[in-house]
């Protein structure tokens, strides 16, 4: 049996909603099939009472393989943590001690990866991830932390992450196989493909059609914010509860799975340089992108440029 302890710090409770939508596999079928036991969830468990696991697993009593953590570390005033507490004890303190009894420590949604919304400038609560800040390798934890299994903190970034997301690494934790992580920590099987992959609005990008107004169907990219060609997520490779994504219902990616979320700019406006994007998609050339582009346009099918369906 495989034992997890899903703590709530600094959160809104997105992942523990999320959590609910998951359909492969759905949480139901996660405890079930793979054999965990949730020892405590602040919404989930009604058999239980926090300071009883709480001990348990401190006193050595009871094994600790899995501790979620959603939500910010705050860490304000001062390093006291006590701007979020349990019976007047900082959560920080409490997952100071739980992490290192734990086979494995997963950070789920950004705010606990990276510090997320509430770690946002000015940051008045001292907020945190739980092995970065931002892009800053430290954290609560420290950048050498690791797990009782050699790991670091894995981060299942989102805002919230993506359901699937999440039931998919608590399996594949469960069931013992190794989870390779790319440079943030964040298991890479996830993490591979952009938003941009899988978009319904690719082929407009592709003929620079972009569109300037909410509400059309060209691309999001060049006016209107979307981060999908520089982020990388699950989002537009497995839809949300099997059905759409943020691009799909015509609102540009914020790039909720980076560590920089939020960005403290405009999320619907993408900063140029002269008439240039300031940032491209990822692993693109500024030059060649521009030259791509003015050709790509020159090209476009009528029907691309009157935004028609397919036929």
């Amino acid at each position: 049996m495989v034992n997890i302890v899903w703590m709530q710090a600094g959160a809104c409770s997105g992942e523990s909603m999320a959590l609910l939508c998951a359909d492969r596999p759905s949480l139901e079928n996660l405890l079930q099939q793979y054999d965990l036991n949730l020892l405590w969830h602040p919404s989930l468990t009604a058999d239980a009472r926090f300071g009883q696991v709480l001990e348990a697993i401190t006193s050595g009593r009871q094994k600790l393989d899995i501790l979620c953590i959603e939500g910010s570390l705050m860490t304000g005033p001062d390093g006291s943590g006590q701007y979020d507490t349990w019976k007047g004890r900082a959560k920080i303190d409490i997952i100071r001690e739980l992490a290192p009894l734990a086979t494995h420590v997963v950070a789920m949604g950004t705010c606990a990866a990276f510090g997320g919304v509430h770690a946002a400038a000015p940051n008045p609560t001292d907020c945190t991830g739980l092995q970065f800040l931002k892009n800053q390798p430290g954290g609560l934890l420290g950048a050498d932390w690791r797990a009782r299994s050699g790991q670091p903190v894995i981060n299942v970034a989102g805002c919230p992450a993506h359901p699937n997301t999440m039931t998919k690494v608590l399996a594949m934790l469960a069931e013992g196989e190794a989870l390779q992580l790319d440079t943030l920590n964040r298991p890479a099987a996830f993490f591979a493909s952009l938003v941009h992959q899988g978009c319904t609005r690719n082929e407009y990008h592709e003929y620079d059609i972009e569109d300037e107004v909410l509400g059309g169907r060209g691309c999001m990219f060049f006016s209107l914010g979307c981060r999908g060609p520089q982020t990388l997520a699950p989002c537009n490779t497995e839809l949300w509860n099997g059905h759409s994504s943020k691009t799909r219902a015509g609102v540009p990616c914020f790039g909720c799975t980076s560590p920089d979320f939020p960005s403290s700019r405009d999320l619907f406006v993408t900063p140029k340089i002269g008439a240039v994007p300031k940032f491209l998609p990822l692993g693109v050339a500024r030059a060649k992108y521009m030259a791509y582009k003015n050709l790509a346009r020159a090209a476009a099918p009528e029907r691309v440029i009157n935004r028609e369906m397919e036929p």
